[in-house]
């Protein structure tokens, strides 16, 4: 009995030296940090910091339901906002690989029912918000400035009650609905004349999936994307009514500072849309080193990863940052750097990769009151100065 006594005890000190020495005061003091920058007891986030594929920190700080009083966690599924649109141009491109489309060609050779743009908009000038395409201001002037002049041919859509239509958590449209819609948008300014972020851009992307594999986005990269990667936590949420497993909930303070929930009743992908969580995005970062989709991965990939255009992003500026298929890509004092940041309602997102050193910063907040760019921010001030 003693001799199992003190096996027992030199197993127990053999674990606890074991999880002392993973935890080493670097990555205790970014802990630190991270617990100081998200209150433990208000809606939080979930941090994934990893190096060559091996996790500094896979964690959640603060609450992923505020009114469970429920702690988040490395496995909480957030809604990914804008962060979405890499996955969107990524099924593109496989549409494109697989030779169902030819991302020179015009939109209209593939999308029924659109306007006379009277010029060519080619779905690679689309991939790289160069195609001239509008944003969110062409279809309703709710929640802009008193000042607001909506762009030439802009929809102004109204409620049923005759108000501005109000995108987000109040009206509501179906999603075949939207389609219909961002199919009537005009073009704002001339394809390839200036870089132009555009979400309704990315929508359009969706319906082209859609109507080119007969499936949705959210099929089609379940099929080809989620599954090939075993990222099977991840998905685009086009059903309002679903239920989501480990939903991390949308929140955001009023203007007396007290929290409010902040939940989107838009179901509309192409833009946004993706849910995912921290594991699953490792495995999407990893896809970049050592990629698996397409008929040849490495060849595929390096196209994945060429601008779309030559048009940077900041001209005026000098900026060498350019849209590449979903992402930022810029030289960096800490080398080269691709990103890409996500906010709508009840989601505070940030997504860099940093290609020399094989870095994943990963920011994932249900708090639009705390600012995933600054966690972020501090994240890469405590790695790069180790």
């Amino acid at each position: 009995m003693k001799t199992i006594i003190r096996l027992s005890l030199v197993i127990l000190l053999s674990i606890q030296h074991m999880h002392a020495f993973a935890a080493s005061p670097e990555v205790i003091s970014l802990d630190a940090k991270l617990k100081a920058l998200i209150p433990a007891n208000e809606p939080g986030c979930s941090v994934g910091v990893f190096e060559s594929g091996n996790a500094l920190v896979k964690e959640g700080y603060g609450l992923a339901n505020a009114e469970l009083n429920i702690a988040i966690s490395d496995h909480n599924v957030h809604r990914m906002a804008s962060v979405s649109k890499q996955f969107v141009a990524m099924a593109v491109r496989l549409l494109a690989d697989q030779g169902k489309i030819d991302l020179k060609k015009d939109i209209s050779t593939y999308v029924a029912n659109l306007p006379d743009y009277g010029a060519k908009v080619s779905i690679e000038s689309i991939l790289g918000h160069t195609a001239g395409m509008g944003d969110y201001d062409m279809l309703s002037t709710h929640g802009y400035p008193n000042d607001f002049e909506a762009p030439e041919g802009a929809l102004n859509l109204k409620a049923v009650s005759g108000h501005p239509f109000r995108l987000g958590n109040e009206d509501y449209l179906s999603v075949s609905e939207f389609h219909e819609v961002v199919k009537k948008l005009p073009l704002v300014i001339e394809p390839n004349s200036a870089w132009r972020y555009s979400n309704m851009g990315y929508v359009m992307l969706a319906i082209l999936i859609e109507e080119v594999s007969g499936l949705t986005l959210r099929e089609y990269s379940e099929q080809y994307i989620f599954k090939p990667l075993d990222m099977n936590n991840t998905f685009f949420a086009d059903n309002a009514t679903e239920l989501v497993e480990n939903r991390a909930y949308g929140y955001m303070k009023d203007e007396s500072g007290k929290y409010i929930n902040n939940m989107t009743n838009l179901f509309v992908v192409g833009d946004g849309g993706l849910h995912t969580n921290i594991a699953d995005m490792q495995k999407w970062d990893a896809q970049f080193y050592a990629p698996k989709l397409g008929v040849n991965p490495k060849t595929f990939m390096r196209g994945f990863m060429q601008a779309n255009s030559p048009l940077t992003v900041n001209p005026e500026s000098g900026s060498d940052t350019f849209y590449v298929n979903g992402q930022f890509t810029s030289m960096t004092e800490n080398g080269p750097l691709v990103s890409h940041s996500g906010s709508w309602l009840g989601a505070s997102i940030m997504y860099r990769r940093y290609t020399e050193k094989q870095f994943m910063n990963l920011v994932m907040c249900s708090n639009v009151s705390i600012s995933s760019r600054e966690i972020a921010d501090a994240i890469d001030e405590w790695y790069f100065s180790q």
